[in-house]
């Protein structure tokens, strides 16, 4: 007799079950696409926050785009290129709410520097080349995303952010300076920069026009602070440039204007460079993702700190490899964060990436419809706006709250900030990567160490040195480490461990290593312990360890160290190598709580 077919399962657990698996899809689509999430979770209310913010944007990404474009041997046009479709990548792959990306001062240099040697003066070459360096840029932040590297971000503590930037603030508050005052410097780097302004200064050059104009820019955004439902930058802006406009005062007091904007909206093209090039460019790029990575990381950290969420520095890092990609593929050049024009956004009342889109979408509408519409725009009003909006970066209240409680932490913010003004803002970045390097050093390298005692009401063994009525046991020293043991403070170990048992008030028979705090143990402090071993036990001194974690224990033997001690000699606990000490060497010792009825 044919078995009767099973039933299949019910048509609601099915519909559940895709249900669940379609939830799962979407979830993993929006981890790798965080515009979809912002936009799925979108507040009305940050409608208007982010359409005025995107137009207040458009007045700053469509100079600065013309001018690093430049800067960076390329036309003007295609730094209108390099801003709208990166823009639109990142509102979609990005993981900053916040943060404007586009054509930047770090990477113009860099790209110059590849692109002018090799075009030969060709400006479509140059173009196909800076494309070059964009997709190679974007492949190696994208790969890097996926690899999970950008843990490198947490190596920057809150003091060092702080610091650069309150760093980057004073540069680009000494880089406006001169545009305020109508005229312009050259300097290789922001002290330079200053010197070159005040010599200008002193030398009469200063146009009164631009400068009343940028004067009264500046007072209309501070006036209008008071009342926070007014888009002040974006008035401030449209006021100056009306005026300009109206009074002629570009022609009659030559007060620098923007001037008309090129046409033609960015195509899909595959930046084909000859087999010589191949090597320059990946280096090239190679350069370019480290220094872009560099500056975008430590903004998007500070951001989300600043606006109190929280940013995954591996989406991060895929989020800037896409944008570059796009710009290499829709004939642009390297972009990184931009570190005037995001406090712009913020400052105008950015709430999500919306704001850039609205800024890419305007700029690209300007080009097909409205060029002639900014071409009375001041330098001066634009000058203003970034100082302005650098001024919301300096961070001053928190600092002295880290001075009063950690001086040390807060010179080294200082510090860092003073590196990002000298140096410039990459060799900043440098700079404060290296004074965390040395910060976290200089913890691990001289950590804290105790000889632990028995005090009368407090159950466990506490440091000695914070209780001085602790009795220690006789002929057994109870040391604690409290950090890592590794290459760097394997001999200050060593040291202290000596040390605690030349102190010991009784001659010493055990060693217990209380080391709870001990996380990891590599192959120097491994050969160390041997060491300590075989001194110690030729003084009759047997070492042991209480407490140790498991992975610790795993790498002991590997480096085959646990057989050698003997497993008898690892306790769970510090008062069970208490008790066996006691079973093994019968010392007068009496506990407090033994005295208790």
């Amino acid at each position: 007799m044919a078995s009767e077919p099973q039933p299949s399962d019910p048509p609601e657990t099915s519909r559940s079950a895709a249900r669940r698996s379609s939830e799962a899809q979407a979830r993993g689509a929006l981890h790798w696409l965080p515009g979809l999430h912002t936009l799925r979770h979108y507040d009305p209310a940050w409608l208007r926050h982010d359409l005025v913010a995107g137009l207040v944007l458009t007045a700053m990404l469509v100079p600065v785009g013309i001018a690093y474009a430049v800067a960076s041997g390329v036309p003007g046009i295609y730094g209108l290129y390099a801003t709208i479709v990166p823009l639109l990548v990142y509102a979609l792959f990005g993981p900053s709410r916040i943060l404007v990306l586009g054509p930047d001062s770090s990477l113009a240099s860099l790209i110059l520097a590849v692109v002018l040697p090799l075009s030969g003066g060709d400006a479509m070459r140059a173009v196909a080349l800076a494309g070059a360096m964009a997709v190679v840029s974007g492949l190696i932040c994208i790969m890097a995303g996926l690899a999970r590297l950008g843990f490198l971000t947490e190596l920057l503590s809150k003091p060092i952010r702080y610091g650069y930037m309150n760093g980057i603030a004073v540069t680009v508050l000494i880089s406006q300076l001169p545009k305020l005052f109508g005229f312009s410097v050259e300097g290789d780097g922001p002290l330079h920069s200053l010197w070159a302004f005040g010599v200008a200064l002193a030398d009469g050059k200063t146009n009164a026009s631009a400068l009343a104009v940028g004067a009264a820019t500046l007072a209309l955004i501070f006036g209008l602070k008071r009342y926070p439902r007014l888009p002040g930058i974006l008035i401030a802006v449209v006021a100056a440039t009306v005026a300009v406009g109206v009074l002629g005062l570009d022609a009659s007091h030559g007060v620098a204007v923007l001037g008309e904007l090129p046409h033609g909206l960015p195509a899909f093209a595959i930046p084909w460079i000859g087999a010589s090039d191949v090597v320059p460019v990946l280096i090239g790029g190679a350069a370019v993702a480290l220094v872009s990575f560099a500056d975008t990381s430590v903004l998007s950290r500070s951001y989300a700190a600043r606006t109190g969420t929280r940013v995954d520095p591996n989406q991060e890092m895929v989020g800037l490899g896409a944008a570059n990609l796009a710009a290499g593929f829709f004939q642009g050049f390297p972009i990184s964060s931009s570190s005037s024009r995001t406090p712009v956004a913020e400052a105008a009342g950015a709430r999500t990436q919306l704001t850039g889109v609205v800024g890419a979408l305007a700029v690209a509408a300007l080009l097909l419809v409205a060029p002639q519409l900014l071409r009375h725009l001041p330098t001066a009003a634009l000058a203003a706006v970034v100082i302005v909006s650098a001024i919301g970066l300096v961070e001053i209240a928190d600092l002295r709250r880290i001075h009063r409680i950690q001086r040390w932490e807060a010179w080294l913010s200082i510090g860092c900030a003073a590196g990002v003004v000298v140096l410039g803002a990459i060799p900043g970045i440098g700079l404060a990567i290296l004074l965390a390097l040395i910060e976290f050093l200089w913890d691990a390298w001289r950590p804290h160490s105790a000889v632990l005692g028995r005090a009368r009401g407090l159950k466990g063994y506490h440091d000695i040195a914070r209780h001085p009525e602790a009795r220690q046991i006789p002929g057994l020293v109870l040391f604690r480490w409290d950090a890592p043991l590794f290459f760097a403070n394997a001999e200050w170990f060593h040291m202290r461990v000596l040390d605690a048992v030349a102190a010991s008030p009784t001659p010493v028979h055990w060693v217990v290593v209380a080391a709870e705090p001990v996380t990891s143990v590599d192959v120097t402090a491994a050969d160390m312990l041997v060491e300590l071993d075989e001194a110690l036990f030729a003084a009759g001194i047997e070492l042991s360890f209480a407490e140790m974690k498991g992975p610790v224990k795993d790498k002991l033997k590997r480096f085959g160290l646990f057989t050698r001690f003997g497993e008898a000699f690892f306790f769970p606990t510090v008062g069970a190598a208490v008790t066996a000490y006691l079973q093994a060497h019968p010392v007068e010792w009496l506990d407090w709580e033994d005295e208790r009825p």
